[in-house]
């Protein structure tokens, strides 16, 4: 048995063992097939939202090694069988040359794996170690399965990050409105929180790419099993729950702002109420009276 290292990274995010980065939100395809059909590629396949690439470099020893990338439409990288250094050199290429609205530092998000090849265990994944037999050692189709688990894992971490940072801006509202009675936004700041919410929401519902099961796997020719492995991925990296408990923290989110919204129109219609009332109530002032005609005649 041997242990290897992989990496994910995603033009916005990366992971070992695989690395995974997630570096940016999508990856221009056409520019990328143009940097990696000058680059020590030895072929190019392409899949539905993913671009695979079996690469050749040199290492520093001067030794050639081969490794498996794949580049996902959405903007993540998988890489297997790359140094760290190869993987941050590769990595800074394909962000210079072909990504598109590259995320914040803050949002990189790298998860990192161990690969073990195994002379008799199938394919899975147990303490972030995934077990590959020696079989499929050079079955790419294998390492898409669980890439394509992995890269939507995370992307799907940028997303949480971006709640989380929501989150933590709005926390201490509640509590200075039950304490005080009063919201310390203003209705535009509010606004402007619900609209970040309703972005971050719709991309992530809307990203059928991320959320849903890829189209590779309704292929005709792609088997059973490695839809089985895929899921599996999927299910370690409780994929479902965590989309669960974002899509929960989203609504929790437009709860709480619909509450402040409400609040602070019921106090500007109070405010505008009172205004009114105030006028209604002023006396005009009184204006010296004209003279009557009897006493423009009289005169």
């Amino acid at each position: 048995m041997s242990i290897s290292g992989a990496r994910v990274a995603v033009m916005q995010m990366r992971c070992v063992a695989d690395k995974q980065r997630n570096i940016d939100e999508t990856i221009d395809r056409k520019l990328l097939m143009e940097l990696l059909k000058r680059d020590s590629v030895l072929s190019i396949e392409n899949f539905p939202e993913v671009v695979y690439a079996r690469c050749e470099r040199p290492s520093n020893d001067g030794v050639k090694t081969r490794s498996d990338v794949f580049f996902f439409d959405y903007g993540t990288v998988v890489i297997w069988g790359q140094t760290l250094q190869e993987e941050r050199r590769f990595v800074e290429e394909v962000k210079a040359a072909c990504c598109v609205d590259l995320l914040d530092a803050a949002e990189i998000e790298i998860d990192e794996f161990l690969f073990v090849w195994s002379a008799n265990e199938k394919p899975h994944i147990q303490n972030d170690t995934f077990t590959i037999n020696y079989q499929y050692a050079n079955d790419h189709l294998v390492k898409l399965s669980v890439s394509h688990a992995l890269a939507q894992s995370t992307k799907l971490s940028v997303y949480e990050y971006r709640v989380v940072a929501i989150v933590d801006e709005t926390k201490d509202l509640p509590e200075v409105l039950a304490s005080t009675g009063k919201v310390v936004l203003t209705r535009k700041a509010v606004a402007q929180l619900m609209g970040q919410v309703f972005l971050q929401k719709s991309a992530v519902n809307l990203l059928s790419s991320v959320l849903d099961t890829p189209d590779f796997f309704w292929e005709s020719d792609v088997p059973d099993s490695l839809q089985h492995l895929y899921e599996g991925c999927c299910s370690y990296l409780e994929y479902e729950n965590r989309v669960e408990v974002l899509n929960l923290r989203f609504e929790v989110l437009q709860e709480m702002l619909d509450m402040l919204r409400d609040h602070l129109h019921a106090d500007h219609s109070r405010y505008v109420g009172m205004r009114n009332d105030t006028h209604a109530h002023e006396k005009p002032a009184h204006s010296p009276a004209r003279p009557s005609a009897a006493d423009s005649n009289g005169s």
